[in-house]
């Protein structure tokens, strides 16, 4: 059945469904069946699959041979779109691969996205043992090194994090991941937050000498990032 034209809320309920299935694609799921779209979005499979023929229609979604359905190039254009409109530093991609070069460990560029974190850019060692990180990936802003400096020093920063502002980094071991370990400073320009630069790795490898190294190695590349 139709659910009609708007909701109550004074949205589109047949958008937020759409959004909704396209907001299923995360946590590495970079493809999904029906069942699984149905189980992430709480949606009924014939919803789905109505909703599933205008996403591909409009490029939103493809659908592989074997059924599933995966993110399609519109997402990927609107995506570059925001990446042009937040007016980056054309130095931060370098900066990423050379930190991750002269570390070996990898190196982020995280956004604050509402009530999340976004990872925009990502340079991963070429070492077997690694952080691995997916462009694009949101996650919460409750833990992490990236979490604590954007809501550190964002606009509307957190006061029970004074103590990171003053360093002006911040170290976590295991917040997200007990084998994981990461260490994240401000870009800022002109006392305006960009995003959090962070390094990040195998736990057993940010001992306390190395540490402080990356923290000066990260303020470094924040400011040649804004220079």
């Amino acid at each position: 059945m139709d659910p009609g034209p708007e909701t109550p809320r004074g949205g589109v309920e047949a958008v937020d469904r759409a959004l909704v299935l396209l907001t299923c694609f995360r946590d590495g799921a970079t493809s999904l069946g029906l069942a699984e779209l149905a189980d992430r979005s709480g949606l009924n499979k014939s919803t789905i699959l109505r909703i599933c023929v205008s996403l591909l229609r409009r490029g939103f979604l493809e659908r592989g041979e074997d059924g599933r359905y995966r993110i399609g190039p519109a997402l990927w254009r609107l995506g570059a779109c925001y990446r042009d409109a937040l007016q980056l530093p054309s130095t931060l991609r370098p900066e990423l691969h050379r930190l991750c070069e002269d570390i070996g460990e990898t190196a982020s560029f995280y956004v604050r996205d509402g009530d999340t974190r976004l990872c925009l850019f990502r340079e991963e060692p070429a070492r077997a043992i690694r952080h691995t990180l997916q462009e694009g990936a949101s996650l919460p802003l409750s833990y992490g090194a990236t979490a604590l400096v954007l809501r550190a020093f964002g606009p509307a920063w957190d006061p029970n994090l004074d103590d990171i502002r003053q360093a002006g980094h911040a170290i976590t071991r295991g917040a997200r991941d007990p084998d994981v370990a990461a260490v994240a400073v401000p870009v800022q320009r002109q006392a305006t937050l960009l995003g959090a630069l962070a390094l990040s790795g195998p736990v057993h490898r940010f001992d306390a000498q190395q540490v402080e190294h990356m923290i000066r190695v990260l303020k470094q590349s924040a400011d040649r990032i804004v220079a």
